[in-house]
């Protein structure tokens, strides 16, 4: 082998050992870029690629050299390689000097930051404490909001002139609760049901109209079981019946309230319902079990003439409030008995007639047990216009017993309201009373179907009999 060829070899060898140093160097350049995240911008990219570029045709051009020398003469002196000597030399340099400018753009590239610099991210503090607030606004998990349904349907028919045997859509009732704190609640009832209000005895509006109630509306705050309060429209503690049986048929045994529970815009004569606030809670007692209800609220609409639902839900038309008082006994030795009473006041100022105190006596007494009722309640209402002797009295009182065997719950009620003629408040009502019986069916767990016979006097007037069908649910 001649030694231009040796020469050569080793020559190329020395070019080879910069060039994989050179890119043995840039390679955890490129790997500490990816790890940092460092951003390479587009003008450093095509100085890089040009750099490449120039050095590749440097070895293809160091190539052809090195076949060219492959066909040289033997005998060629010493003197005659000098020049190519140094000319590969003079190569071999540049190329190191570009691998030294690949590194050199290469280590520029990862410590100048790019032309354009991104928007910087919110600081993580920052993010979290606006994430926090929308959620403690949206309230996402700290509260559970229950929605419980129920609904009627019933065929009903009677011998009363001018009514006829109709299939009837009863309340469906939305019974809405939630948890807004330990110590806060939230119910309502959202109560849609068809037919006209009938307020007092007096119907007003459409025969087939359909009308949104809500019928409660009540923030709860329990401070302990001895206090608690709440604020907003509920159910008078008036007697048991209205506030043990809501806004459904399904929770009660009967297709119907009795006379004297009936809704105000029913035919009632009681303010079932009050706008206001209330305190309730057990009275330290021992085994006698005594607890407490007193409300304060906008008393009914005055009536005579009553053009409006007796229920005031946004202004008093008085400044005078309606209160009520209510004690009532759950002893212990008597599962399931409960005795009480209530007395409620209030003052109705009838339009060019003079001011009536209202004052409601009632006393209940109740035996329940998941198989067995008997409900008993008697009350007066007593009405005092200002400024004469005149008192009127209305008394009612119903009674009603229940039994379950299986399935079937078979019923008895007898109830009885007597208002006067010249009742100034109810001259409407008259004299309603009567028995009823029937038989309740649960074909599940959520279905209930009701066959009921009732009879009715009344004042003045041919006495009424009754069938009702009724098929109640839960959802």
């Amino acid at each position: 082998m001649c030694p231009l060829q040796i020469f050569r070899d080793s020559r190329s060898e020395r070019f080879v050992i910069p060039v994989f140093l050179a890119l043995s160097f840039c390679s955890p350049l490129f790997a500490q870029q990816g790890a940092e995240g460092a951003v390479v911008d587009q003008q450093t990219l095509q100085l890089l690629l040009k750099k490449i570029d120039q050095l590749e045709v440097r070895v293809n051009q160091l190539e052809a050299d090195r076949q060219n020398a492959g066909a040289c003469n033997l005998n060629a002196s010493p003197k005659s390689a000098d020049p190519p000597m140094s000319k590969a030399a003079a190569g071999e340099t540049q190329s190191a000097q570009g691998a030294s400018e690949i590194v050199a753009a290469l280590q520029a590239a990862t410590t100048t930051p790019p032309t354009t610099a991104p928007i910087p991210p919110p600081p993580a503090h920052d993010q979290a404490q606006s994430e926090n607030v929308m959620t403690e606004r949206m309230d996402l998990s700290k509260t559970l909001l229950r929605i419980r349904g129920f609904g009627d349907i019933s065929l009903h028919g009677d011998t009363q002139k001018g009514d006829t045997t109709s299939f009837s859509l009863g309340q469906l009732d939305l019974f809405v609760t939630s948890d807004v704190s330990e110590k806060f609640k939230f119910l309502s009832e959202i109560v849609f049901e068809g037919g006209p209000d009938d307020y007092y005895g007096v119907p007003a509006g459409p025969a087939n109209s359909f009308s949104v109630d809500v019928e409660r509306y009540l923030l709860q705050y329990s401070y302990n079981d001895y206090l608690k309060l709440s604020v907003g429209r509920g159910h008078t503690a008036i007697g048991y019946y209205n506030t043990a049986f809501h806004h459904s048929t399904w929770l009660q045994t009967t297709t119907d309230r009795p006379f004297l529970f009936e809704f105000e815009d029913r035919g009632g004569i009681l303010p079932i319902h009050i706008v206001g606030a209330s305190a309730s809670g057990m009275v330290p007692s021992g085994s006698l079990g005594l607890h407490y209800v007193a409300e304060i609220g906008n008393g009914r609409e005055s009536v005579n003439p009553l053009v409006d639902e007796p229920v005031q839900n946004e202004i008093d038309d008085q400044n005078h409030k309606a209160f009520n008082l209510a004690l009532f006994a759950r002893p212990e030795g008597i599962r399931g008995l409960q005795t009480g009473f209530s007395i409620y006041r209030d003052l109705i100022a009838p339009l060019d007639e003079p001011r009536i105190g209202e004052t409601i006596l009632a006393a209940h007494a109740v035996f329940v047990r998941p198989k067995f009722e008997w409900l008993n309640e008697a009350l007066v209402v007593r009405h005092a216009p200002i400024g004469s002797a005149t008192v009127f009295h209305i008394p009612g009182f119903y009674s009603q017993i229940s039994r379950q065997f299986g399935a079937y719950r078979p019923y008895l009620r007898y109830e009885y309201l007597n208002a006067p003629n010249n009742e100034p408040v109810f001259p409407e009502i008259g004299l309603r009373a009567g028995p009823l019986a029937g038989v309740r069916y649960d074909a599940s767990e959520s279905v209930a179907l009701k066959f009921q016979y009732n009879y009715t006097f009344l004042r003045n007037q041919p006495g009424v009999n009754g069938l009702t069908t009724q098929v109640g649910f839960t959802f």
